[in-house]
């Protein structure tokens, strides 16, 4: 089974040595779980994001940063499990599970990028209501799934990959303080909304990349560069 890992945590001024640590705590998880990672990508400055709301019909476009509390999303995986206990061994391994949180969630599909990630590319991340995500199979769900499907015919080749997400009582959250692991079931957000996809793009500006989110069916899309550090 696949499962999306979504990093959360502040953003940080770290110095050169701190940077060089933490790539290094990345390249060891790298190494001891290359098997399971299928995808991912660290995010750029949550400065340069954007929030769209509105839908396709009448998209409004809001610069960010636009998260309320004090985690944003810093980065993200694939990885491929056989069960839950599985994945959450992984995800309690991410470095920045012990500074922040990591967000794990079952994916009903997966379309895999199927290259390396460049700093060209863009993370579309589909935020829902959390009391108005679709259950998988529903007449709803039907329904939004041929909404994607003509946004695919839309978008073409700017697609790289994507998949939906299980509802959020799926989710569970973890964390590490001092060697302690704390997982709590649902996503880090107490707030009303939660998400429910992703998309990978390719666009050539941040323009053209907000051209072709604020075509995504959803309620609103966090839009985010990726760092390009996919291949470490």
């Amino acid at each position: 089974m696949y499962y999306f890992a979504l990093l959360q945590g502040g953003e940080r001024d770290l110095s050169a040595e701190e940077a060089g640590r933490e790539m290094q705590a990345y390249l060891d998880f790298h190494a001891r779980s290359a098997a399971a990672i299928r995808e991912g990508d660290a995010l750029g400055s949550a400065a340069e994001g954007l929030r769209i709301t509105g839908g396709p019909d009448a998209p409004v476009v809001t610069d960010g940063p636009y998260a309320e509390g004090a985690e944003v999303a810093g980065g993200y995986y694939v990885f491929e499990a056989d069960n839950l206990d599985e994945a959450l061994q992984l995800a309690r391994q991410i470095p920045a599970a012990q500074y922040g949180s990591v967000e794990l969630w079952p994916m009903v599909s997966w379309n895999a990028v199927g290259r390396p990630t460049t700093d060209t590319d863009w993370l579309a991340l589909l935020i829902e209501p959390a009391d108005g995500v679709n259950v998988p199979g529903s007449p709803e769900w039907d329904h939004g799934v041929a909404r994607h499907v003509e946004f695919g015919e839309a978008a073409g080749s700017h697609i790289l990959g994507g998949a939906p997400l299980h509802p959020p009582s799926t989710a569970t959250t973890v964390r590490v303080r001092d060697g302690e692991v704390t997982l709590t079931d649902g996503p880090y957000a107490e707030g009303a909304e939660v998400a429910n996809g992703y998309y990978v793009l390719s666009a050539a500006d941040r323009d053209a990349a907000t051209k072709i989110a604020s075509m995504i069916p959803a309620s609103a899309v966090h839009l985010r560069r990726l760092a390009g550090v996919s291949g470490l």
